[in-house]
């Protein structure tokens, strides 16, 4: 048992022994593997560009040529063009308001539908107005009655003015006459032929005469007064046709406003008139959305150096991303968004801070589709070719 130990130890001994030289030999293998250490330096090698220079220009002259052909595509492909995400489709719509009272008769439209122009939107209940224009009617009637009456007068003034002149005439004649006549009689008293009843007989008559001649005159005077005024009365007379006629004419129009017609093509939105509503004057039953529609883009200042009308536009709706519209660029708005803005932008401040405004550019479509709903306010992004890829 003792030998078996001392055997044991003496196996292990040799182990740890030969284990030591393994790891000694490995460690001073990489000194064995470098026979070559303790020579002279090699001869220090030259660059690549003095090794290959023509390759390296080659590789140089490909560099310049791909930045060159990056520009080119940059250039013609991507730099002609302008484009934002801050546009709109936009239209002067407005409301449709009533401009009579009364209730509301009849309906014919409805939300969202489309009309020409001439087409009835709503009718109010026109008795009432039917009314006060049978009654301006009857007004001008008597107005006209009026003037017919005072022309009638100024003939019948102007036929006593007649009258009296012709009298007056006569008059003249036989005052002329008794005239005569007693300058006569008078001549024959003095030569005693005549007598004196003969002479005062003649006196007498001159003064009749005389009278009748003064008569006349003031008849005359009589008849060109009744005659101013029955031109005064027929003056008063068509003022009064006229002021008829225009209340008729006005009660035709409350009457003609009866019925909402649309003035131009386009849709209604918004209806809110119902039939049996008692609406005011001025009170908004619609809203309505004309047929002219455009793009209102606001573009950033920077962009506009190269933008100007008559452009080409592709347009792209976000609502309906399918549909690619093309148009123009109509205008440029001369000035900023905010330059126009209810309250302006006061930059005269001692902590001004630059900031890009932008610009409002209208553009027109050439075509909008038929079989889709487009209206203001929708977002569109169009992009503007500002320089042609030639």
């Amino acid at each position: 048992m003792r030998t078996t130990s001392k055997d044991q130890v003496m196996a292990h001994t040799q182990t740890d022994r030969m284990e030591t030289k393994a790891e000694r030999a490995l460690q001073t293998e990489p000194e064995d593997n470098h026979p070559d250490q303790g020579a002279a330096p090699q001869a220090k090698r030259r660059s690549l560009i003095r090794r290959h220079p023509v390759w390296v220009a080659l590789a140089f002259a490909l560099l310049v040529l791909a930045i060159f052909a990056a520009w080119l595509v940059w250039t013609i492909y991507f730099h002609p063009y302008e484009s934002t995400d801050d546009a709109f489709i936009d239209a002067r719509s407005f409301a449709v308001a009533a401009k009579v009272t009364g209730y509301v008769a009849e309906v014919p439209v409805t939300d969202n539908q489309h009309v020409k122009a001439g087409d009835v939107i709503l009718k109010i209940d026109p008795r009432d107005y039917q009314i006060a224009v049978d009654q301006a009617n009857g007004q001008v009637g008597a107005a006209q009655a009026s003037v017919d009456s005072a022309s009638a007068q100024i003939e019948a003034a102007n036929a006593a003015v007649d009258v009296a002149k012709a009298q007056q005439n006569s008059a003249n004649a036989a005052l002329q006459y008794a005239q005569e006549e007693a300058n006569r009689q008078q001549q024959l008293v003095k030569s005693g032929s005549g007598s004196l009843q003969s002479v005062q007989q003649a006196t007498a008559t001159l003064q009749q005469d005389q009278a009748s001649l003064a008569q006349m005159q003031a008849n005359i005077t009589s008849a060109t007064k009744n005659k101013a005024v029955s031109e005064a009365q027929k003056s008063s007379a068509l003022a009064s046709l006229k002021q008829a006629q225009a209340q008729a004419e006005e009660a035709q129009q409350n009457l003609s406003y009866t019925t909402i017609t649309a003035a131009q093509p386009g849709r209604i939105v918004h209806l809110t008139g119902a039939k049996g509503q008692f609406i005011d004057a001025g009170q908004a039953i619609a809203m309505f959305v004309p047929d002219d529609i455009w793009i209102t883009a606001n573009f950033k200042e920077t962009q506009l150096t190269d933008m100007r009308p008559g452009q080409p536009v592709d347009v792209t709706i976000d609502a309906y991303p399918n549909h690619d519209l093309h148009g123009k660029v109509a205008s440029v708005q001369p000035g900023s968004g905010t330059a126009f803005s209810l309250l302006p932008a006061e930059n005269a401040t001692g902590n001004y801070v630059k900031v890009t405004q932008r610009v409002p550019v209208k553009i027109v479509i050439d075509q909008w589709p038929a079989d889709i709903a487009i209206g203001p306010g929708m977002s569109v992004v169009p992009t503007v070719t500002v320089r042609p890829r030639s």
